[in-house]
């Protein structure tokens, strides 16, 4: 019974922290709703400006007006409430940390916070010009472009996520090292492999075309270079003692 206390606590614990993201991520939502049209056309603009002046975007389904802005939105506001997430999820697992993992979790969290905004600002303001520019300037003549809402939606926010995740390669780089998985020196020897591998993501990941996927794998092969340096600073005490024997 004593055993089972602790257990039911914790699950107590993990069901407030949920409520309390999904709270967090619904308040932001409901503040942001009354602006969902506004939104949308504001991630439109890439598209828009390449655009010839006689086309415009349209809607294949009946409801997608309303509910494409709205979708975005909530995609929204779960961005806006990430760190108040993160914060909770560290507010739950920070009791369970040694001092020293608790030094480097929070850092961590700030950083591949940042790192995923990032990935996401880069992707808007310097890949869509050039990928939506390429696209319609290679339209068949007599082709209209008149991209879908929806599919404009599903493209932009797969590669937000893409480029989001892409950028959270030097955190996935130190946590490597700093586990003991392997080790910068091992990264570094690999680097040939890694570079093919950034450039078979960035295939896989982006439209295909060979300048969305060089401006994906290129900042993937930077960060990398930037997490082996980091990487150095995170290297286990207990590695380095061994070392020095």
């Amino acid at each position: 019974m004593s055993d089972q206390q602790p257990l039911v606590s914790h699950l107590l614990e993990l069901r407030n922290r949920l409520m309390h993201c999904i709270g967090g991520v619904l308040l932001v939502f409901a503040s942001l709703a009354y602006w969902a049209n506004d939104i949308y056309h504001y991630l439109s603009q890439p598209l828009l400006a390449v655009m010839p002046d006689s086309a415009s975007m349209i809607a294949t389904d009946v409801a997608s007006p309303f509910f494409a802005p709205f979708k975005l939105t909530m995609v929204v506001a779960l961005f806006v409430a990430m760190p108040y997430v993160l914060y909770q999820i560290w507010s739950f697992v920070a009791p369970g940390l040694y001092k020293h993992e608790k030094k480097l979790v929070m850092p961590l969290l700030f950083s591949s916070s940042l790192l995923f905004y990032s990935g996401i600002a880069f992707a808007y303001y310097i890949v869509f010009p050039v990928v939506f520019g390429f696209f319609t300037s290679v339209a068949p003549e007599g082709v209209q472009v008149a991209t879908d809402i929806n599919s404009y939606l599903s493209f932009v926010l797969k590669l937000f996520f893409a480029f989001g995740l892409a950028f959270e390669i030097p955190v996935a780089v130190i946590l490597m090292c700093w586990t003991g998985m392997t080790t910068a020196e091992d990264l570094k020897k690999n680097r040939p492999y890694i570079v093919v591998g950034a450039f078979v993501v960035g295939m896989l990941l982006t439209p295909p075309d060979i300048i969305s996927q060089s401006m994906l794998a290129v900042p993937m092969l930077l960060l990398f270079e930037g997490g082996l340096f980091f990487a150095r600073l995170y290297q286990p005490k207990d590695d380095e003692e061994e070392e020095e024997a």
